[in-house]
């Protein structure tokens, strides 16, 4: 009797993301420009820091900082996100977070599908951020009933996904030939397809009523709008993108440039024109895919995340309209009390760390008593604290990707129309909650110290 060896879901995402990541290069070329201007910049950038490099080297970071990205993508139907709720678990990727981005003009909610261990982020962090359109949000009734319509004749999985989705469920995993099978069968879900699904007069009334309506209703699948290469320093990276040949959006998002980096920074080349055939041959074109970047710090507490709100609420209101460098500015000045060094956002519980002991605190630690204070033990270089980094979004740099790769400005009607209840409900799910996920790798470090400490100190004692 044999017995089948199941490919691992990180393996399983590994493959998928690498061919994701060719299957889009030869879709948006430029893209292929930008994973060469990111690997460029961040070579200099830990040329010239020997420290961080260091740093990422002993974490682990760096071994995953070549192969990291995140992607999205928009459905339409509480089906199509049920299902593909399905097809990620196949590769070990959770629902993490809801996001509200009706609350800055744009009419879906979303999660992220993405790893949640530490191993498995180590692996591949790949994560998928995925949008469910909001149909109840159009005005229109006509509009919106056509648009349900046009919905539910299309099915964005192929036979293949479906039958290997289930049979992962039937016996508990994939061999080696069904993962491969599979990867195939679920990239065709993501795959651009320049014929639209409907004639160029609907997709002209929904375009007008929503940019991002037309882009998930008018085909055949929701093609992946954009993959994310990770930067470690996203000025330099925005400042070099017109010499490639890209076409940088107009401001970074998210906080400004710190010396110890906090949440997520994201730029991105504006999206490109494609041509489109839709029904009854009418050539034209559309305009959703993008290339993005990111840069990412350390996961802030709740009480980080509140201060971060806080302030960044009011630096909006003051950096309207502004270009990128008085935008950042502004910025920075509208951030100027929030701490910038990590013992300050230790010490003031505003982020998430993880500690380890140190070769000192593994030669020493029977010195101390498992019940010392950690910053005592800091203090002493017998533990070491380093920032968690932060693995998921934040909706009003979301909604802002979005908007400027999208056209238009947003549509205050849409605002504040949260609904979590009714997303878990299409999902077939409840979301994880990021703060719990942060929370708990913090105190899962903190608990293996105190062991280590304890057992070095009985050793000694029984010695």
């Amino acid at each position: 009797m044999t017995t089948t060896t199941f490919v691992s879901r990180d393996e399983i995402r590994h493959r998928f993301s690498t061919a994701m990541s060719a299957m889009y290069q030869a879709e948006v070329p430029q893209y292929a420009t930008l994973l060469e201007l990111v690997e460029r910049v961040n070579r200099e950038t830990l040329e010239k820091d020997p420290t961080l490099a260091e740093r990422f080297a002993e974490s682990g970071e760096l071994t995953r900082l070549g192969v990291e990205r995140h992607g999205a993508i928009r459905v339409g139907t509480a089906e199509e996100l049920a299902m593909l709720r399905r097809l990620f678990a196949v590769m070990g990727m959770h629902p993490v977070g809801y996001y509200d981005l009706s609350e800055a003009g744009v009419p879906v909610h979303s999660t992220a599908f993405r790893p949640i261990d530490d191993a498995s982020l180590a692996r591949n962090p790949f994560r998928i951020f995925t949008s469910l359109l909001r149909l109840e949000l159009i005005k229109s009734a006509e509009l919106r009933d056509r648009a349900a319509a046009i919905l539910a004749e299309r099915d964005i999985f192929t036979p293949g996904a479906r039958e290997l989705i289930a049979l992962h469920a039937e016996q508990g995993g994939l061999s080696d030939p069904q993962a491969n099978r599979f990867v195939e069968e679920a990239l065709e879900t993501f795959r651009w397809h320049r014929d639209a699904t409907v004639d160029h007069r609907t997709y002209q009334a929904l375009l007008e009523e929503h940019r991002l309506i037309a882009d998930v209703v008018c085909f055949r699948g929701p093609h992946i709008n954009h993959l994310t290469p990770r930067t470690l320093n996203i000025d330099e990276a925005q400042r070099r993108m017109p010499d490639a040949g890209m076409n940088p959006k107009a401001v970074i998002e998210g906080p400004p440039r710190r010396d110890c980096p906090i949440l997520l920074r994201q730029t991105s080349f504006k999206a490109l024109e494609e041509q489109v055939r839709f029904n009854g041959e009418h050539q034209g074109t559309h305009t959703a895919r993008f290339g993005e970047i990111e840069q990412r710090g350390a996961a802030l507490t709740a009480k980080g995340r509140a201060l971060y709100d806080r302030l960044l609420a009011t630096a909006r209101k003051q950096a309207a309209g502004l270009d990128n460098d008085a935008h950042q500015r502004t910025l920075a000045e509208a951030f100027a009390e929030f701490p910038d060094s990590e013992t300050q956002l230790r010490r003031e519980g505003l982020a998430f760390f993880d500690y380890r002991l140190t070769d000192k605190g593994r030669e020493e630690g029977a010195e101390c008593g498992e019940d010392e204070e950690l910053e005592a033990l800091i203090e002493q270089g017998l533990v070491s604290a380093r920032p968690i980094t932060y693995e998921d979004f934040l909706p009003v740099s979301a909604a802002g990707i979005f908007q400027s790769n999208l056209g238009g400005g947003s549509h205050d009607t849409y605002a504040g129309n949260a609904n979590r209840e009714a997303f878990e409900a299409a999902l077939g799910a409840p979301v994880t909650d990021e703060l719990a996920l942060y929370a708990a790798l913090e105190k899962g470090s903190i608990e293996r110290v105190r062991e280590c400490l304890s057992k070095k100190a009985q050793l000694e004692i029984d010695g």
